[in-house]
């Protein structure tokens, strides 16, 4: 047992030495594959013309029902979909990804973040547009959508049909090694295992992720229908109860906030050398912002593309608030508490920051952090495990036998995530979801014309006065 966390950590390694190359710039390390990725995030943010900006309260009615579709096709609600999303987004990157950005680069990295996730909604409505539109029926009637269905069927609508099955399918054989959730296990049992005072041996971990598994396998076995109603009710109570531990650390701490803030901006230009701390608060908050929203990797245009509708641009508005919600309130929620409260230059380096923080309100409150952390863990691990269904059924088709053995392969990997450090865990789950930037934003560059005409569509016939109906380019 003990050579597969060795392995593991040797693979992660290796792994995140070619993933994150880096070139010299003016003396500074700049990572290609980070660059890669903010490019993205401001091209389609201009190519939209600010969209996240003109549209945000347009995705606000969309997601309360205001322009409802009756009867219109799919297997979940737009409020199901941005749930389940967001259970797969709004998980222990807000937790200990925080902790980890600000330990990595200091408290300029939580100002990079919010920057970051703001451009990141375009890029987020993008991918979700064509999810929807290019999503395919499979031959059980169920629907599927995501990166790997997009390139396939985007290209093949351009006469590239060959190149959009290679690059569907690399997309989906990564994302089957980036589903791997050794993160959300590892970080979730430091958490507990904190708070239960257990013991460093490898049983206790083994035995926390042998339970964790069971839980999420249990869930899964029951269906979409199954995760999309146990995501929507945890989801809600979940960031409400871990908000409420927030909460208090920032009103203890409430004179301290505005000095706080003005630290995070000073620290994202000056850091501790200039340029090169700049820059090394900016990759820490660009990579930890990445695993948080996941806006460019595709992941949660997976479930937003079986969304009930008939029109894709609407579902793409929904889905622009998931940065918001994920990165611009959470985030910077937790960011500002860890620096209020002090603990951020304590030496800690993940959960442990965290728990540390909530210790400055009362001994006991590290418990409500340790209940935050088990349902993050379990939604994110559900969501997670939906995406990896649909990109199962891509490559291999989709059949009770077929899922099952995928869920022995995804649920048999959790406890991987107790047995190992947390170094490891953030190195491979870090370079796979940036792996699937490449094939996923190369398609969007592709379409980016379709893109922004279906949008400008949709956006003009639903906030113009005479429901016109013609884009607008």
């Amino acid at each position: 047992m003990s050579s597969i966390p060795t392995y593991f950590e040797g693979f992660s390694e290796w792994l995140v030495s070619v993933v994150f190359y880096a070139v010299p710039v003016a003396g500074v390390k700049i990572n290609l594959i980070v660059v890669w990725l903010a490019a993205a995030m401001i091209f389609f943010t201009f190519k939209l013309r600010f969209l996240n900006v003109r549209g945000f309260r347009l995705a606000i009615d969309v997601l309360r029902g205001k322009h409802k579709e009756a009867d219109a096709p799919g297997e979940m609600s737009h409020f199901q979909a941005l749930s389940t999303a967001l259970s797969g987004t709004v998980g222990l990157g807000n937790i200990a990804g925080v902790a980890i950005a600000v330990a990595m680069g200091g408290p300029g990295a939580l100002f990079w973040m919010v920057i970051i996730a703001l451009f990141a909604m375009s890029l987020k409505f993008s991918e979700v547009l064509l999810a929807v539109k290019y999503r395919a029926t499979l031959p059980n009637g169920r629907l599927s959508g995501g990166p790997m269905w997009t390139l396939r069927n985007g290209l093949a609508a351009r006469g590239m049909p060959r190149i959009g099955k290679i690059m569907g399918g690399i997309y989906a054989v990564f994302a089957l090694l980036a589903f791997i959730q050794t993160i959300q296990v590892n970080q979730s049992y430091a958490q507990v295992q904190t708070v239960l005072g257990l013991s460093d041996g490898m049983l206790p971990a083994l035995i926390y992720g042998l339970v964790l598994s069971a839980v999420v396998a249990a869930v899964l076995l029951g269906g979409v229908k199954s995760i999309a109603s146990v995501t929507s009710r945890l989801v809600p109570v979940m960031c409400l109860f871990y908000l409420f531990g927030i909460a208090a650390i920032l009103i203890l701490n409430i004179t301290d906030i505005p000095s706080a803030i003005a630290l995070i901006v000073e620290r994202a230009f000056v850091a501790e050398a200039v340029v090169g701390g700049a820059v090394g608060a900016f990759i820490a908050g660009m990579r930890r912002a990445a695993f948080s929203n996941e806006a460019g990797v595709g992941t949660a245009a997976i479930v937003h593309a079986v969304s009930k509708t008939r029109e894709p641009a609407s579902e793409g508005f929904v889905a622009l608030l998931e940065p918001f919600i994920d990165t611009v309130i959470i985030c910077t929620a937790t960011g500002l508490a860890l620096v209020v409260s002090g603990v951020w230059d304590g030496g800690l380096t993940d959960i442990a920051m965290t728990s540390a923080a909530f210790a400055t309100v009362s001994s006991w409150f590290p418990i409500i952090l340790a209940f935050a952390v088990c349902l993050f863990a379990i939604s994110t691990i559900l969501a997670v495990g939906y995406y990896g269904l649909q990109v199962s059924a891509y490559l291999f088709g989709s059949t009770p036998l077929r899922n099952r053995l995928y869920l022995v392969y995804f649920c048999g990997t959790l406890p991987i995530g107790a047995l190992v450090d947390v170094s490891t865990v953030v190195n491979y789950t870090d370079s796979f979801f940036f792996l699937l930037s490449i094939p996923n934003i190369i398609g969007l560059y592709i379409m980016s014309d379709e893109i922004r005409k279906d949008a400008n569509k949709y956006f003009v016939s639903k906030t113009s006065p005479l429901q016109e109906t013609k884009p607008s380019d």
